[in-house]
This record gives C-alpha cells, structure tokens and sequence, in this order.
C-alpha cells in the first residue's frame, strides 16, 4: 500500500520526499517496477507532451591532456603520452564548419584540465579564444561549453573567482554549462572515484552562481559505479533543490537531467573490477530514469538517455521510461567512446528520428533551450 500510495502522490503532482524516493528505487518486485515505468511515462505525457525532441549538434572535445586522474576516465592523458592531444584553433574551426554544413545549431565543448592551455600567460584567455573562434565565424551557433570543473580550474588557475570566470565566459558567447563533473554528488563516493575533482558544494555553488547570472546548466548524474541508491536519491535531490531556488530567482536554471550509466570496458582497472561489469546494465538504468522523472519532473520536465553509453535502442526504451528527449546527433565523441561505450560516437537525424518513429512517437527538432527549430 505504501508503494501505490507513493505514485499516487506522484501522479497526484506532489514532489516526493527522499524516503519515498529511496523505496521506489529499492523496488525489485517486476510488477512493481512495471507501475514505476506507467508512471514515469504519464508524468512524462503530462510535463512534456509526446513529442520526442532531437538537437542536431557537434559534440568538440578539444583535449584529453589533464592534470586529474579520475579512476573512470580512460579518456585523460599526460602531455607527451601516446594518444595524448590538443586541438588547435584551426582545427576547431574546422570542425564548427563541417557541423554548420549538416546544420547544426550547437556546439558542445568539454576536454581535459590541460595546465598548458593558455594565452598570454592566462587560462581564461585561452578558453575566451576558443569560444571567439567559433563565435566569430557562426554567430548563429549556441555555444554549450565548460563544466563547473572546468570553471574552477579556470578561476584557480587565474586567481578569478567563480563569478567572474562565468561572466566572462558568458560575455565570450556561452550559452549554456554542461552539468557534467557531478558524478554523485556525495562526497564519500567522489573521494574515492575522482578525489582531484571539486566537491558537491563547489559544483553546487558554480551550477548556483551559473544560474544567477541567467546562464542554464544541465544536470548528470553518472550511475551504476560504487554508489547506493540512497547515494542516487540524495543527488537527485539535490538537483531538485537547486531548481526550485532558479525558479525562484526567475530564471531558466537546469535545462534537463541526463543520466550517465558507467561504462567500465576499459575504464581504469580498479574501478572497473571494483564494478565488475564493462556495460551499463539497462534494467539498472531504466529504473533510476523512471525515479528520476517522477523525483525532478515537476522541477526539471527535460529527461534524456545516452545513446552513446545505453546504445540507440537502449535510449529508445528509455522513452518509455519518462524520457522526452533523446539527445543529440554529436557528431563526434570520444570521453565515453574511449571508455568502451558500444553506442556509438554518432547519429544521423534521420538514425534518430527512426528511432523514434520505431516507438510511434512523434519527433522534433529543439534548440539547446527546448524550443522548437
């Protein structure tokens, strides 16, 4: 009774307390999990519509040089090692061509915490000129670039505080922050997964500050590793707690929630024995995607699957599973790729829009803010 008494609370539109959100993902009982998916995907129907959006953009990891040494990268590299690279601006301008020629109307920009990545002796010069390379030439692009991890090693590197690092970035042409960095906020597990990284308040704080100025975030939360689903709720929560404070501020804050499964193949080996699994497993995901809609939905009405981590048919299925979204054409990838993702590194609009049709859903076109194209 308790259980059926949690949805209907769900569907009645109450937000959830972490209890009730803790008993929905200890469910293990099929028919159980069967009502979880019901209803995450009529919440879905609500808050979202049946339309499945797409974004077509180029995904640009400029770097896998990096200081950090997190225990689920295989991405990173030391400067000098084999596979080790840096982009230059030529090259990254190439690459903003080619995704204007497929129409494309974002780039997203992440790459690795690279202490040699400045200009005139400054980290923020750096990132500004990567951004002006791109903006200078294709003003129409929205610029989606630079986690909360990647602010702090700017504002470290060049004594800046947060705020004044996002201001600049934003003045520069950024449009929006990647959530990504946040793993599990809880930092008993990022101790251990990625002790070098900011902490759940430093990440809290810069997704805040982000927001204040009126520049949106997205939300992750990398799953399926060491952490518990006590571990999971609480970050979900925190999520939702920040929404409510954009809210309240007025602005756009967390423009969607994308769940990140581990995939371990060829993670660091520690971890990945630890784990004892090379890919996600989709039930695990699933799950946590259905109790992340009815958790956030009122909050945070964008839910997205990785394709790349989940592969395309399994973020198809999570479309029964309260997500709306499902995700972007990338172009290229390589963090995940280079971890052992069976995903893939890119999709077609016509790939997804099969994907979708497969499922009898209608699709569209978005924008990185959710408006129609």
């Amino acid at each position: 009774m308790s259980m059926l008494n949690t949805l209907a609370a769900a569907r009645h539109g109450d937000d959830l307390t972490l209890e009730q959100g803790l008993e929905l993902l200890l469910a293990r009982d099929p028919d159980t999990i069967s009502q979880i998916r019901d209803t995450a995907d009529a919440l879905r129907h609500e808050q979202s519509g049946d339309t499945v959006t797409y974004i077509v953009n180029r995904n640009i990891n400029y770097t896998n040089i990096c200081e950090q040494h997190c225990s689920f990268c295989a991405f990173r590299r030391d400067e000098g090692d084999d596979g080790a690279y840096w982009l230059d601006f030529g090259k990254i301008l190439e690459k903003a061509t080619i995704a204007v020629s497929q129409n494309a109307t974002e780039i997203c920009m992440q790459g690795g915490l690279n202490l040699g990545a400045k200009l005139n002796g400054k980290s923020l010069d750096y990132y500004i000129q990567l951004v002006n390379t791109i903006v200078s030439n294709y003003p129409q692009l929205h610029i989606h670039a630079f986690s909360p991890q990647e602010v702090q090693f700017i504002a470290r590197e060049d004594g800046l505080s947060y705020v004044e690092v996002i201001r600049e970035l934003q003045a520069a042409g950024v449009g929006s922050l990647p959530g990504t960095a946040a793993e599990v906020l809880d930092d008993r597990i990022r101790n251990i997964i990625c002790p070098e990284k900011i902490n759940s308040q430093t990440w809290r704080e810069i997704v805040e500050l982000a927001h204040r100025e009126n520049l949106p975030t997205t939300s992750t939360m990398m799953s399926g590793h060491i952490e518990t689903p006590l571990q999971q709720i609480q970050h979900l929560d925190q999520l939702r707690e920040l929404q409510k404070r954009s809210h309240a501020q007025g602005t756009t804050g967390i423009t969607e929630f994308i769940l990140l499964p581990f995939v371990g193949q060829d993670a660091p080996k520690p971890l990945r024995s630890r784990v004892g699994r090379d890919q996600p497993d989709l039930n695990d995901a699933l799950r946590l995607m259905a109790v992340a809609r009815i958790y956030l939905g009122n909050w945070i009405p964008n839910h997205q699957p990785s394709w790349v981590k989940l592969g395309l048919s399994g973020a198809t299925e999570a479309l029964r599973w309260g997500c709306n979204d499902i995700g972007g054409t990338l172009m290229e990838e390589h963090i995940t790729s280079m971890a052992g993702a069976m995903g893939g590194t890119c999709q077609t609009v016509d790939e997804l829009q099969a994907a979708i049709g497969s499922i009898n859903r209608p699709f569209a076109e978005r924008t990185t803010l959710y408006d129609r194209v």
